[in-house]
């Protein structure tokens, strides 16, 4: 039989900040190194979990994305990191290159993008990825599940629970699917991200809106006729939130949307393939 190829790819930078904030301040000859010894630790139990094929990481870089071109407030609520997280990155780069692991990033996109990038290409029938699992704490990536070929491996707390999701797992967890999460967080906002959002609709009525309607382009063209809504049971004061919140939603829908259009940024599934790391 034809060994398949099953293709891991990892959001560095979310498992180094998981991990920074789940173990101790570790120390090796003085330096703090928590955040490389828990990204490593996953490392291995996902080499041993999911037998990949294949694998990669991508990572941030620094200076501001196309997003922070079209709204300047993206992302300006985060309190910045310790220096001593900071500080491991790099440690943590030398670890994913002992062990023989392509590594992708890309100035002026997020490491999001970069992975839909990935699982474009990856999917696409000239490279041909049976499977492909994102890992990752991010439910982000979510919007990136897709049937049963993309799941994402999500770490729920700290680095020891984690959840496989496909399709049917992400509609039971959201109550729509997977596809809508980036029309959710345009209807809701994302305070972590300081996504606007629509102002006033929460969790209940967003989930609604899109249970009811669908996406947010479908949700604008059913406002045309208000009358419409109201028979789904949404009440004027719902209605007339949309309507002023328009701008910012279609905005917060952009903002959420990973970006895999990224021009530049080279990848070979063959390139990717697991090796012996050097001991």
């Amino acid at each position: 039989m034809e060994k398949k190829n099953k293709f891991v790819i990892i959001d560095g930078n979310a498992i180094i900040h998981r991990a920074y904030h789940a173990l101790p301040p570790l120390t090796a000859k003085g330096t703090v190194v928590n955040a490389v010894y828990g990204f490593t630790t996953m490392l291995l139990k996902v080499l041993e979990d999911l037998k990949p094929t294949h694998i990669a990481v991508a990572f941030d870089v620094a200076g501001p994305t196309f997003r922070d071109k079209l709204y300047k407030e993206y992302k300006a609520t985060r309190i910045k990191a310790d220096q001593e997280l900071y500080d491991q990155i790099p440690l943590v780069y030398e670890v994913v290159k002992a062990f023989g692991i392509s590594i992708f990033t890309k100035a002026g996109f997020e490491a999001d993008d970069v992975i839909g990038l990935l699982v474009a290409k990856a999917e696409s029938r000239k490279l041909k990825a049976d499977q492909i699992i994102i890992v990752t704490g991010d439910k982000d990536l979510l919007q990136l599940v897709d049937d049963k070929r993309v799941l994402v491996y999500l770490l729920r707390k700290g680095l020891s629970e984690v959840e496989i999701y496909d399709d049917k797992k992400a509609e039971e967890r959201f109550g729509f699917p997977s596809a809508l999460i980036v029309d959710y967080k345009a209807l809701l906002g994302d305070t972590s991200d300081n996504i606007p959002g629509v102002n006033g609709i929460g969790e209940k009525t967003a989930t609604a809106l899109i249970q009811k309607i669908g996406c947010i382009e479908d949700i604008y063209s059913a406002l045309e006729k208000p009358e419409t809504l109201i028979k789904m049971g949404f009440s004027k004061s719902v209605i007339e939130k949309l309507k002023a919140g328009a701008a910012d939603a279609k905005l917060s829908k952009i903002l959420s949307t990973i970006e895999p259009d990224i021009d530049g940024l080279e990848f070979s599934l063959d390139g990717c393939a697991v090796r012996e790391f050097d001991r």
